[in-house]
């Protein structure tokens, strides 16, 4: 994370802990500052008016921190499919389904898929899906990681439905 995206971050979590959301990450490019936000229950229009309430006045007050000149201000629900960033987040999501891609080469490879299975102040622990062994990944060497949205089974082909005999007529 980058110095102002630190910043940024720090000068907005309790602002918006304030308004009843949680800061859940922020992003920055050439011309975007992004917030994602988020509240029990997931966020709504309300709780996006909001939060642009209190993001606006807090980067009107600290244009240091923004890029240069024009930019947009994007604030939404990190989603079903979220960046991971700090051990407070994985630790919410111990048990289910990443993608992490690494900086470097860990365990033979730099994109792993698994089931979170454990979370330390330095590292996290993979099991991947492959049934191979646990991977290690420290944070330093994880370039950016998410969790996995696991859609439920999928529906019979029509053509392998069981057909049922209309006696209705």
């Amino acid at each position: 994370m980058t110095a102002p995206t630190a910043m940024l971050r720090a000068l907005a979590q309790p602002l918006l802990g304030e308004a009843g959301l949680e800061l859940w990450d922020v992003e920055m490019s050439r011309d975007v500052v992004r917030f994602l936000v988020d509240k029990d229950g997931g966020v709504d229009l309300d709780a996006l008016d909001e939060a642009s309430r209190v993001l606006s006045g807090l980067l009107d007050d600290h244009d240091d921190l923004v890029p240069a000149g024009r930019y947009q201000l994007e604030i939404s629900s990190p989603g079903l499919e979220r960046p991971l960033r700090t051990p407070e987040q994985y630790r919410r999501f111990v048990g289910t389904t990443v993608k992490v891609k690494t900086s470097h080469p860990v365990g033979g490879a730099r994109r792993h898929r698994g089931v979170l299975a454990g979370v330390t102040e330095t590292a996290i622990e993979l099991r991947p899906e492959d049934s191979g062994d646990p991977v290690l990944v420290s944070y330093d060497e994880i370039e950016r990681s998410r969790t996995v949205f696991e859609w439920g089974p999928a529906p019979r082909p029509r053509s392998q439905r069981p057909r049922t005999k209309d006696t209705s007529r």
